[in-house]
């Protein structure tokens, strides 16, 4: 992150713009906006600068201009100018920004949705204020301004509220169930009386001390890419107090998690267990009966070689509330973006999801009943016994030619396909150092990669 986002009050601070065109009264009327007292200098004034509520002093710029001055924007076409004007403000650390050179600012201006009084600002670091607007355009059509009104709504009561419960998650939850509730929908319907009277019996009528147990949620991530991840797998995730994450779940999902979220790692690999199943199950519960809402993020599917039903049936035993959102599996996610399909009419009319080891380490499986023709086999987790499922599938009836492949992190921008046979996929794996997460796909369908391949091109 190059630069801190913050929101200053300038509300009656001394501001300087110095500038008299188009860009300078851009600024000017932002921060007018803001209610600054805003002074405009310039050898020329556009019109637009000479009708702004500004005071405007027609000359050229003079060093002791700067003097006693909160912020400055240089917004001249002179580029001298402007980086005298930058070095000036940065030697009394006075914070300054220079239209259109980030190099030459302390701060920068974002793209702004103003919906008072909520405001959301969306910045490129001044790399590209073009697509800062883009993304803003986006916004606008999904906040509607009735969100400045449920925001002035919230403030009215805010003390209230903080009187009314003592604790921070007690005051969190009591905001989510109105920001989530019925009583932002009244505001949104513009039904803002009935809106007010709703909060202020919620208000009334709620338990100061409740019997607060918090809940579980047990949110599948998916194999890695966010943008797979469901809505409301999106809406737990920023409503939760704790995350209890894997290994498998991707740096792109952590990151956007609320920030203040409290993170509890919990990942295994193989021979190296952080944590070991039965506290991770105890963790759950123990941060659940301590009144918070704990998110389980797990990647791909929790009910898919997840464990998750290990954790649910510990939380069922000891009457903690828990809702389950699935995920997409490795299985699916990763098979899709590497275009080998799962099914197809005149390859295969069964798919077969495997576990590469068991609970006690070994690989027991019905290698017979695997080894059928026309069907699909996902092994997951199967790095490591490689040699002996290869083995297994060809001594019990599976040619050795039947078309494998190996797919690495699917699903991410390091998602890596290789492609070959079930003879060769050892080879394979020590010619190209392929390393887990890495599911292995057995059958026909596997032919149609060539054909199907889409990701990354």
């Amino acid at each position: 992150m190059e630069y801190l986002p913050i929101f200053m009050n300038i509300k009656g601070a001394p501001v300087l713009v110095v500038g008299g065109g188009a860009v300078a009264s851009r600024k000017a009327t932002l921060l007018i906006k803001a209610q600054a007292d805003v002074t405009i200098v310039a050898d020329k004034f556009s019109p637009l600068c000479e009708s702004l509520a500004a005071n405007l002093i027609n000359r050229k710029f003079i060093d002791d201009d700067i003097n006693d001055k909160t912020l400055i924007i240089a917004a001249t076409d002179d580029n001298k100018l402007n980086l005298k004007i930058s070095d000036l403000a940065k030697n009394k650390n006075i914070p300054v920004n220079v239209v259109d050179t980030p190099d030459m600012c302390s701060f920068i201006l974002p793209a702004i949705l103003d919906r008072n009084p909520v405001q959301i600002a969306i910045s490129t670091g001044g790399s590209s204020p073009v697509l800062s607007r883009i993304i803003r355009q986006k916004l606008e059509g999904l906040i509607p301004s009735s969100y400045g009104n449920l925001g002035s709504l919230l403030a009215k009561y805010r003390t209230d509220v903080k009187n009314k419960f003592k604790t921070i998650n007690l005051r969190k939850s009591f905001w989510e169930d109105v920001i989530l509730g019925p009583i932002s929908q009244l505001v949104f319907s513009g039904q803002e009386q009935k809106a007010d009277d709703a909060i202020r019996t919620k208000i009334k009528n709620s338990d100061a001390q409740p019997d607060n147990n918090g809940e579980v949620y047990l949110v599948g991530a998916g194999p890695g890419d966010p943008d797979l991840l469901t809505f409301k797998a999106l809406r737990l995730m920023q409503q939760a107090d704790i995350v209890v994450y894997d290994r498998l779940v991707s740096k792109g999902i952590i990151e956007m998690l609320p920030r203040d979220i409290e993170k509890i790692y919990v990942g295994k690999e193989r021979s190296n267990h952080t944590i070991t199943q039965d506290k991770i199950n105890q963790l759950l519960v123990d941060k659940a009966l301590d009144g918070y809402r704990v998110l389980r993020l797990k990647g791909g599917d929790s009910f898919v070689f997840g464990r998750g039903a290990e954790e649910i049936e510990t939380l069922t035993e000891n009457k903690i509330n828990f809702q389950i959102v699935p995920g997409i599996t490795a299985a699916s996610g990763c098979t899709t973006y590497a275009g080998i399909p799962l099914t197809h009419r005149d390859y295969s009319q069964a798919c077969i999801f495997v576990t590469g080891h068991l609970k006690d380490g070994s690989i027991d499986l019905n290698w017979k009943m695997l080894s059928h023709k026309k069907q699909t086999v996902v092994f997951y987790m199967g790095l490591h016994g490689l040699k002996i499922i290869t083995e297994n599938l060809i001594k019990n009836g599976m040619d050795k030619n039947t078309p494998a492949a190996l797919i690495q992190q699917g699903t991410t921008a390091k998602q890596r396909t290789f492609i070959g046979s079930l003879e060769n996929l050892e080879s394979l794996v020590e010619k190209h150092q392929i390393k887990a997460p890495t599911i292995i796909v057995v059958g026909e369908v596997v032919s149609l990669h060539k054909k199907l391949a889409w990701f990354g091109k």
